[in-house]
């Protein structure tokens, strides 16, 4: 496969994937399940830019990303577990979004495109601002635009996305359109003949367990703003952190069942028996032909053997990295370097169109 960012722009889109995580700390089993394992599982099949967002990070109030050192630390953090669970960022890109200074020009020129209307509509605003909205940031409230600029900039196909991001990703194609039919004349004159400039990225929704759950409370997802530690399988916990956390997880009294229409109605053993699945690649159906009808404290035996086998190498692997601050730096700034080459292109196309007078 060849390195992504290579070449001039070309009028054909190429099917490239972004996707991008906040470094927000704490890195746990539902980032890796419902994300990064997919992000290494797409490096074979497509070309790959995996950005670290701090530009994402810092719409929240300064105390919830914990101050520059901290949102340096994160950053960091999240590289080095790309790494250590898979990603090459040889063969692929990896960088953090503050360092490719397009991202924030291409979206305000979306701001100017997208519509008050669609970003009202925008139900993660309303579950992150809260009751007190007037006090939230301008930029939390624009943040799908920025997201729309971090996937377009590269003029993304693909992005993977959990189910809580669909929507945004709806946002970066209504924005993609509208750019595309508001300037349609312009871009044809550019060269692109069918008028279209910025692609409708499609959603990848790919895994068995995109959502993972507390391991105290199946009903909520796993997050590292939970109180309890117990709740989470962190990134960088040990062999017995993970077996004691599994260990203590929530379950009923009832033996598991025998088929999966038996978890319907039991969060917490779904919820283990999903991450069994995921980890393992295998099926719930399968999972439940073999533990079905025993009680959970074989079953979770084997899930801490599993997840010890699966994650502790991450872990060490993440230790070490991060204990290398000037190896994950030079990654990112080595990674921006080959981004920018895209997001330059894509941004003087971008002005031109738009009619901006600016030096080549």
């Amino acid at each position: 496969m060849g390195r992504p960012g290579t070449g001039k722009l070309t009028m054909a889109f190429v099917e490239r994937v972004f996707s991008g995580v906040q470094p927000t700390g704490n890195l746990h089993l539902g980032n890796y399940l419902g994300a990064i394992v997919n992000f290494v599982k797409l490096q074979e099949t497509h070309n790959c830019l995996y950005c670290v967002v701090d530009m994402h990070a810092i719409t929240q109030p300064v105390e919830v990303w914990g101050g520059p050192a901290e949102l340096a630390r994160n950053t960091r953090e999240v590289t080095a577990a790309f790494i250590a669970a898979g990603i090459d960022p040889k063969k692929h890109i990896v960088f953090n979004q503050s360092q490719v200074l397009e991202h924030a020009e291409l979206a305000w020129i979306f701001n100017c495109v997208a519509r008050i209307g669609w970003l009202n509509r925008m139900t993660q605003f309303k579950d992150k601002a809260g009751k007190d909205r007037e006090a939230a940031s301008v930029g939390l409230y624009d943040y799908p635009v920025l997201m729309a600029a971090d996937i377009l900039v590269y003029r993304a196909t693909h992005v993977p996305v959990g189910e809580d991001q669909k929507q945004h990703l709806e946002l970066s194609r209504d924005i993609a359109q509208k750019f595309n039919n508001d300037f349609a004349e312009s871009i044809r004159g550019h060269g692109f003949d069918d008028g279209l400039f910025f692609p409708q990225p499609e959603p990848l929704i790919t895994g068995p367990a995109t959502r993972v759950m507390s391991l105290r409370d199946g009903t909520k997802k796993m997050s590292k703003s939970d109180a309890s530690d117990n709740s989470r399988i962190n990134l960088t916990d040990d062999a017995d952190t993970i077996a004691q956390k599994i260990r203590k997880a929530k379950t009923d009294p009832e033996p598991l069942p025998s088929e999966e229409k038996g978890l319907e109605t039991r969060p917490e053993a779904d919820n283990l028996v999903g991450i069994y699945a995921a980890l393992s690649g295998r099926t719930k159906a399968d999972l439940l032909g073999e533990f079905g009808g025993g009680q959970f404290s074989a079953f979770k035996n084997s899930l801490v053997e599993l997840c010890v086998t699966k994650l502790s190498p991450i872990a060490s692997e993440m230790k070490r990295l991060v204990a290398d601050p000037g190896y994950v730096d030079q990654v990112l700034f080595d990674g921006a370097a080959r981004a920018r080459v895209i997001a330059a292109e894509t941004m003087q196309a971008t002005r031109d169109i738009v009619g901006f007078v600016s030096k080549r």
